[in-house]
């Protein structure tokens, strides 16, 4: 099965990204950070596409979804952030200075809770309890990672 393997793959770059992004956060690398966050957001999304691909291929991932046993409403099932946050970030952009008219634009920030206007933070990551912000919206990192753990065990004991 090469989607099992190609699954456990992409959760290796997780872990390991998770790792570069203690050590980053720990000596303020802010492009360490940012990278790695990436990092984890693509490769969670690659999972997600192989889960819950296109409709040509639906049929493949339902069946693969039941022999992880995946449930449908898997955090993994939904791509905004990581199309937020790297996928579409150009439209984003776009459509925020057609709507505002002031000139606030806050990106990359590091721990948006603390003080400042969501409202403004285009992406932020809060370190203290592994979120991202975009704009208003906070996304639970810790859930994805939780997620790909139970899955990387699925693969696991799919092959045992």
């Amino acid at each position: 099965m090469i989607y099992v393997d190609e699954i456990e793959l992409q959760s290796s770059i997780i872990r390991r990204s998770v790792e570069h992004l203690q050590v980053a956060n720990e000596n303020f690398d802010h492009v360490g950070i940012w990278g790695s966050l990436q990092s984890i957001l693509i490769a969670s999304g690659n999972i997600s596409k192989i889960l819950w691909p296109n409709k040509k291929y639906q049929e493949r991932g339902e069946r693969l979804r039941k022999m992880l046993k995946v449930e449908k409403n898997n955090p993994l099932n939904n791509r905004k952030f990581r199309n937020l946050f790297f996928e579409h970030y150009d439209e984003m952009v776009e459509e925020w200075f057609e709507i505002q008219s002031q000139g606030v634009y806050i990106d990359l920030a590091m721990n948006p809770s603390l003080g400042i206007d969501n409202h403004f933070v285009h992406r932020g990551y809060n370190s203290f309890n592994n979120t991202l912000v975009f704009r208003d919206e906070i996304f639970d990192l810790n859930e994805i990672l939780e997620e790909i753990e139970k899955l990387s065990q699925s693969c696991k004991n799919f092959w045992n």
